[in-house]
């Protein structure tokens, strides 16, 4: 085993040096060697993927479709983003110019904050949200921007937009992140409610980059994506993960207008070359044969939702009904007099019971944490008993 020479110990990019991991993943891989705990951190759809989707991949390799894809993906995989995008949420992407395919959604958000920022530039990011958009944008030497949004229902409003970019300087703010529906909480933005971030945002030179990897998973109505609205200053994020549960696929996608496009697709190039061919096959699949098999999935969804908002209010843990995702975002008891990581750390090891805590999302997200309903309704009522007896300990 090589051990590293001294002589490059102190060689590191440092920016990078003193991050930490995804505090997501640290939580998950440090309770999963917990034994018998029941384990609701990742938000990894229990599902399969689809027989139709996964025969898509199978039939590209004995084809041998084994060579490189064009750089933003196989044009017929664009033409399937395209026509599912103007099929389901009614917005218009040039297949050609205004599309590109991405290793999962985490890659697209890359791409998109590289083609934009420049160091010292700010990026606003509500929390509590997905945990890697602070850390993406101050690799990039960006800015990060925290903006708490416990006290208006999770929501990003116009007022407090406005007030934060005049805080911050609107000449070096250059893009807000936005995550709708909402990982961690669940919420989903109404069209008055994303109308006020337009009003905001519309005379200001900067972008809103939309993570709509949940559009296929909303309970009460049907997804209104931002680009509807404002398609002009619009980053569209989505992917295949979260509606097809096809995490392990990794295919994800930015649209938008040409002139973004052109310049985020010099990041990916110059990252990743292409996305795999199986993987590409199989959301091409997804998105022309499949556009309905989320919805089964959806409904077994809502009923965990039901089932745990009901047991953890009922328990005392304040937690408002998501609208959308697969997630519960719950209060923890101030008499508890715990952080979010030590109860989190105590129900791990007491409870045997794994959840994230609400700091993983941001400063926000202190006091809180989240449950991921993309698990077993088996095990999310053991994880409900286990829970409760838990509470009456405290």
């Amino acid at each position: 085993m090589p051990e590293l020479d001294s002589s490059v110990k102190n060689v590191v990019n440092e920016t990078i040096a003193p991050m930490g991991r995804s505090m997501i993943r640290e939580f998950a891989e440090k309770f999963a060697k917990i034994p018998g705990l029941v384990k609701l951190t990742l938000g990894e759809p229990n599902f399969n993927v689809p027989e139709h989707v996964k025969d898509a991949a199978i039939e590209s390799i004995k084809e041998n479709e084994s060579h490189y894809s064009d750089q933003k993906g196989f044009l017929s995989l664009r033409e399937a983003v395209s026509g599912y995008l103007d099929k389901q949420f009614d917005l218009h992407y040039d297949p050609e110019t205004e599309i590109i395919v991405t290793i999962g959604a985490t890659e697209a958000i890359f791409d998109s904050l590289a083609a934009i920022i420049n160091p010292g530039d700010k990026v606003i990011i509500p929390t509590p949200t997905f945990a890697l958009y602070i850390p993406i944008v101050k690799v990039l030497g960006g800015i990060p921007v925290q903006v708490d949004t416990t006290a208006d229902g999770f929501v990003m409003t116009g007022k407090h937009l406005e007030a934060v970019i005049k805080e911050e300087g609107p000449d070096k703010v250059k893009a807000m992140m936005l995550n709708f529906p909402g990982n961690p909480t669940g919420v989903v933005y109404s069209k008055e409610q994303l109308q006020e971030i337009i009003d905001v945002v519309k005379d200001k030179n900067m972008y809103v980059i939309s993570d709509e990897i949940y559009a296929e998973l909303t309970y009460s109505h049907k997804h209104l994506s931002l680009a509807k609205l404002m398609p002009g200053k619009t980053i569209l994020i989505n992917g295949l993960s979260k509606s097809h549960a096809m995490t392990g696929y990794r295919i994800g996608y930015i649209a938008g207008p040409k002139d973004f496009v052109e310049q985020a697709n010099k990041m990916h190039a110059f990252t990743v070359t292409a996305p795999s061919n199986p993987a590409q096959f199989a959301a091409q699949e997804a998105l022309t044969n499949g556009i309905d098999d989320p919805i089964a999935m959806k409904k077994v969804y809502q009923e965990r939702r039901d089932f745990l908002v009901d047991q953890l209010n009922d328990l005392g843990y304040e937690t408002i009904l998501p609208e959308g995702a697969f997630y519960t975002f719950s209060k923890i008891p101030a008499k508890y007099n715990l952080t979010s990581i030590e109860f989190a750390n105590k129900l791990a090891n007491e409870a045997l019971v794994g959840v994230t805590p609400g700091i993983a999302f941001g400063k926000g997200g202190e006091g809180y944490f989240r449950i991921s309903y993309a698990a077993s309704m088996e095990d999310i009522q053991l994880a409900m008993k286990r829970l409760r007896k838990f509470t009456e300990s405290l």
